[in-house]
């Protein structure tokens, strides 16, 4: 970083330190999740029905690795929730959390 004078750096300093370092909330996870299309996908397809992490991963092109990524993703949000029998693992939307992002939207459109 090229600094011109000091006072710019020490006012950049100054800003930096007052934003509050902070998790992000649950709805903020929620909206990060859905903010990528392979995992809105993956959720278009749980809203069937439960599914196996071979059948989410069959129509997409990417490895196993990268699947199971964007899953963890989604169970990080609350969006998804996964259980393990044998030697599979099977995945179920979890309902109140896509209906509390739907009910953020809903009180927003009253401002729009």
């Amino acid at each position: 970083m090229k600094v011109k004078h000091s006072l710019d750096y020490q006012l950049s300093v100054l800003i930096l330190k007052q934003v509050p370092n902070q998790l992000p909330s649950p709805l903020d996870q929620v909206f990060h999740a859905l903010a990528d299309p392979t995992r809105r996908g993956m959720v278009e397809r749980l809203v069937r029905g439960p599914a196996s992490v071979s059948e989410l991963s069959r129509p997409l092109e990417m490895s196993l690795p990268a699947v199971l990524q964007h899953l963890q993703v989604l169970e990080a949000s609350g969006l998804v929730r996964s259980e393990k029998a044998g030697r599979v693992r099977t995945c179920r939307i979890e309902p109140n959390t896509l209906r509390a992002a739907e009910a953020w939207v809903t009180g927003q459109r009253t401002a729009w």
